[in-house]
């Protein structure tokens, strides 16, 4: 199989069907084999039922309904679960992602190579205050902190090698990072394309302002994680040792003052450095034992599913 298209949903009703119809004249038209994953992130209207009409009149049409809202991440990681084409096409399903974006897309990932090809939406119909602004902050923090120069993370039309869906682990609100979750994967060959946005023809946005909040603590989770996810304690252990052995130094010099230099001086408790000889061993302690119970927590993670589904159809 050619292409899988992976469509996470929320109360998306009114555009599924031109979505469809348009995907599959786009591959019809160059010839694709290909599969429709849609996954509806437990919509409260007629999503479902929709899939599950395009399902019986295009067998190629598949679905997965949440038991409710899950997230995002959680819909593109089921659906990555089960995606078969060589190429995996990720969009939203509000009509401001193209599908005729999909053949050169394509094309990057099977004629040059790649691993992933990011969109990136150069033109935007959305508002200037409450998306432009705060995602061009947003894009250069994320740019700054890991690496990739790319402009746009947060585009949902992006372009992946099969190989690399089936080695990310997308969970919480990390879809704003895979391109940096499959760089610290070791899948390098990362590029980006202009691409066009649509303004939104149907419904309301599901985002608000507090996205770029979560993304900016989500930014510095995944940075934490790429440095120190698989070995916590050399943060943790490397921080509680410093600041341990800070505060032996200064237990050190006012032992050595009291017994040698100034016994009859003042009482060790009411000098300052005792305190911050104690909070500074405390401290170290602390971070050290943080260390230590990353380290056990790591080794016995759970591997239990996020999410659950209630339904499927075509599969």
């Amino acid at each position: 199989m050619n292409i899988s298209v992976v469509i996470p949903l929320l109360n998306e009703e009114e555009s599924l069907p031109e979505l469809h119809e348009w995907i599959v004249k786009v591959m019809q038209a160059h010839q694709f084999t290909y599969e429709i994953i849609f996954i509806d992130d437990g919509s409260t209207d007629n999503s479902w039922q929709i899939i599950e009409g395009l399902s019986k009149e295009n067998t190629s049409v598949k679905g997965l309904r949440f038991q409710q809202n899950f997230g995002k991440s959680q819909a593109l990681h089921a659906g990555f679960k089960i995606a078969q084409g060589d190429v995996v096409i990720t969009m939203d399903a509000d009509l401001q992602d193209s599908p005729d974006e999909i053949p050169e897309l394509y094309q990057l990932i099977t004629e040059k190579k790649l691993d992933l090809v990011s969109g990136w939406k150069k033109k935007r119909f959305d508002s200037k205050i409450r998306k432009n602004f705060p995602s061009k902050l947003f894009n250069a923090a994320a740019r700054k902190t890991s690496g990739l120069h790319l402009h746009d993370f947060n585009c949902g039309l992006k372009a992946y090698k099969n190989e690399v869906v089936k080695n990310i682990d997308v969970f919480g609100e990390m879809h704003r990072y895979i391109p940096v979750l499959a760089k610290n994967a070791g899948f390098t060959k990362i590029e980006e394309k202009v691409v066009q946005h649509q303004a939104r023809k149907y419904g309301t946005t599901k985002f608000g302002m507090d996205r770029f909040i979560n993304g900016f603590l989500d930014l510095i989770t995944i940075w934490f994680l790429s440095k120190f996810g698989k070995r916590p304690m050399h943060l943790f252990g490397l921080l509680g040792s410093l600041m341990f052995f800070i505060g032996f130094c200064f237990a050190f010099y006012l032992g050595i003052d009291k017994l040698f230099i100034n016994p009859s001086g003042r009482l060790i408790t009411n000098r300052p450095q005792f305190y911050i000889s104690l909070v500074a061993m405390i401290l170290g302690t602390q971070l050290f034992l943080a260390g230590f119970l990353g380290e056990l927590i790591l080794r016995g993670k759970s591997t239990d599913d996020r999410y659950r589904i209630s339904k499927k159809t075509n599969l």
